[in-house]
């Protein structure tokens, strides 16, 4: 839950904290200092930024949340509910800026990682269905609309009626 510069910034207070503790010869403190150290850059590989980025994209803060995305250095590394996540908000932000073809990757991706819920899992399936839709690819959005089925009985209302109108926008185009 830190930016890339508070791990910094941390880590090196950590290692000054290492380094008086060597010097009066307290082994136990320089050890824990240690294990902080290696936490944080556990932590920047396997957690990276997306926990603020998305508290900046529930915000509509979305430069901000994309800025804290692109902070993570390999997604492949987050681990798998950190980067169906990572995935998910990153579709988010591209389809406010219209950017629909790496918004559809992205949700794509999203929906092969687990995610906070069944209805995120299918919204990222709804969204790459609806993408496909307003691109005239409908065998493709049937295909993802068929993948929420089995998710039918865990979701809201809502998504149940986002479900019904790109359902009605596929079978105008039949």
């Amino acid at each position: 839950m830190f930016t890339n510069r508070a791990r910094i910034l941390v880590a090196g207070m950590f290692i000054v904290l290492m380094a008086v503790a060597i010097k009066y010869q307290a082994y136990q403190l320089a050890a824990l200092a240690l294990m902080f150290i290696a936490l944080l850059i556990w932590g920047y590989f396997k957690q990276g930024t997306i926990v603020l980025a998305a508290k900046a994209f529930h915000q509509k803060d979305y430069d901000k949340a994309e800025d804290l995305l692109k902070q993570v250095p390999k997604p492949e590394w987050l681990s798998k509910k950190r980067r169906g996540f990572y995935e998910f908000i990153y579709g988010g932000i591209c389809l406010q800026k219209r950017a629909y073809t790496e918004a559809e990757q992205h949700y794509e991706l999203a929906a092969l990682y687990p995610l906070r819920s069944a209805n995120d899992h299918v919204a990222a399936l709804v969204h790459v269905a609806n993408i496909n839709v307003r691109n005239g690819n409908y065998e493709k959005a049937r295909i993802y609309l068929q993948l929420t089925e089995k998710h039918k009985d865990n979701i809201t209302a809502k998504m149940k009626d986002v479900i019904w109108k790109v359902e009605q926008e596929l079978n105008k185009n039949k």
